[in-house]
């Protein structure tokens, strides 16, 4: 269908001046509202006012704008029906082609803090409408929700003089997954504000889930195996933290399900250790979504070197997540081992120059890894999938300080001892239950992960340890249900354990801890991850 009018009305300004003086170019007329239509005046763009369309003005504090007759009217009318055409002449309503809307920043106003009369104010009405209004009507309507379209309608005006009926279609679905997540976000935000007034009602968790918009990123090739489908998703919009909806890929093979899940997992485990430019470098290296290898250092070189030499067979075919930019010297050294992925918020072009010649190795930019931990924004609660419904938790953001622990053997910890644990119990929360770390301190020495029991994680930790594990500390994410695991790592050479606490045989297990000159502590945190 030839577009002859738009409706503009957009919160979003981005790449909106130069679509609407395209549009404009083409002749195409350009009612608009608010704050919407002063920027394209001010830009020198024509534009009809809404107001001056309907004849009807602006009310109650711009509460009612585009709820009028002639706005929906020339939105839904369909164009090759006689009655809906006697309906438009009779009425004076003129057809729009094109609705070119996204609405009011309710998130944002949430994430703000406003108060509750703001956020509100911030509930759009007037768009929602028109965008169901334009989506319903797509056999000859095109709506745009999300400013990345307009180069895609703007090229196919420019060729045509319309938008072809694929595009129209998509753009179909997309408006109404934007005014479904959209109207799934205020549901969510009134359902908290319930709970949190009635916290014995829900326990604090609202009866929907706020959840975001989420849109497909790209289809992968498979997923966990080869027989499996499977897509990629992003939040719209995206959280203020380092995450790998985020990352540029510079580099390699299209990411798989795999690699998504595991560069995740690295990533998880390296933010607890990115401080910014000025303080030490951490390296990650994650197999099958478990850390093999963590470790910080003075330069993000000796990291990786120390985080890879720690446990170098698992290492092979692993993904590497490092908190500072790779420098050509660091290129040379992952080089070495055959990998995956290596995350990192930078590659020096002498990094680029040496990886290159790994043509498969995927290099992911993370950019905002660089700023740190206290720059970001985390997201508060996270979403875990099973066969007919959602799991919702708060994030384990609990930071390992050792001022809360108790010391419960005869013998306390050293301070290096202590240095050990906090970095042992900083890792232990990313390995999957039951989860042993055994660390020097500032680098893994060996790490049991996914037993059915916890003695079998420490007989592993220890194996892969090796000779490392006599001095080495150990850290385990739950308490010991018997004092079988504190035995084992006595006699691999453990000297400091870090433990939850809370077993009905804790006596019993403080008590194989001294009987071996063992220090330990309870930390009153457990870090299970299934």
């Amino acid at each position: 269908m030839t577009v002859a009018r738009a409706l503009i009305s957009v919160s979003d300004k981005t790449g909106l001046v130069e679509f609407a003086r395209g549009l404009s170019a083409l002749g195409i007329e350009i009612l608009s509202t608010g704050g919407t239509a002063s920027l394209l005046v001010k830009e020198g763009i024509k534009v009809l006012q809404v107001t001056d369309f309907t004849g009807a003005p602006e009310m109650f504090g711009g509460r009612v704008k585009t709820l009028h007759p002639k706005v929906h009217g020339g939105i839904l009318a369909r164009r090759k029906l006689a009655g809906d055409q006697a309906d438009m002449q009779r009425q004076g309503i003129q057809p729009i082609d094109l609705v070119v809307v996204n609405l009011y920043p309710f998130r944002e106003a949430v994430a703000k803090g406003l108060p509750y009369e703001e956020v509100i104010e911030n509930i759009d009405i007037g768009g929602p409408s028109m965008v169901r209004s334009a989506a319903k009507n797509a056999d000859y309507v095109t709506v745009v929700v999300d400013p990345a379209d307009y180069g895609v309608v703007l090229a196919e005006l420019q060729q045509k003089r319309e938008v072809h009926e694929s595009t129209r279609r998509r753009l179909q679905a997309r408006a109404y997954a934007h005014t479904a997540a959209y109207d799934a976000a205020i549901s969510g935000w009134l359902a908290e504000q319930l709970a949190r007034a009635h916290p014995e009602e829900g326990g604090g968790f609202a009866e929907s889930p706020p959840l975001p918009e989420y849109r497909r990123r790209q289809s992968l090739r498979y997923g966990e195996n080869p027989h499996q489908r499977a897509a990629f998703y992003v939040a719209v919009p995206q959280p203020r933290e380092p995450t790998l909806a985020s990352a540029r890929q510079l580099q390699g093979k299209e990411l798989s399900y795999n690699n998504l899940l595991d560069g995740s997992a690295a990533l998880e485990a390296l933010k607890e250790h990115a401080m910014g430019p000025q303080g030490q470098a951490a390296v990650v290296i994650v197999k099958h979504t478990n850390p093999c290898g963590v470790a910080k250092a003075p330069t993000v070189l000796d990291a990786y070197r120390m985080a890879r030499d720690s446990d170098p067979v698992s290492a092979f075919g692993g993904i590497v997540a490092l908190t500072h930019p790779v420098d050509a010297a660091t290129g040379t050294a992952l080089a070495e081992t055959f990998l995956e992925a290596v995350i990192a918020p930078e590659f020096e072009r002498g990094a680029l120059e040496v990886l290159k010649a790994k043509k498969s190795l995927r290099l992911l930019q993370v950019s905002l890894l660089a700023q740190g931990r206290d720059s970001w924004a985390p997201e508060p609660r996270e979403v875990r999938s099973i066969p007919g419904g959602l799991l919702v938790q708060s994030r384990d953001l609990a930071d390992a300080d050792p001022r809360g622990w108790k010391v419960v053997t005869h013998r306390a910890p050293t301070p290096d001892e202590i240095e050990a644990l906090s970095f042992a119990w900083s890792v232990v929360k990313h390995v999957k239950s039951n989860a042993i770390v055994l660390a020097r301190r500032d680098v893994t020495v060996g790490i049991g992960m996914g037993q059915t029991n916890r003695v079998d994680s420490v007989r592993i930790a220890a194996q892969r340890a090796g000779e490392k594990a006599r001095g080495a500390v150990l850290g385990s994410d739950a308490f010991f249900p018997f004092p079988d695991g504190v035995e084992e790592a006595a006699r691999a050479g453990v000297t400091a354990i870090a433990q939850p606490g809370g077993s009905v045989r804790d006596d019993e297990v403080i008590a194989a801890a001294d009987g071996a000159g063992v220090a330990m502590v309870f930390t009153g945190v457990r870090h299970f991850r299934h």
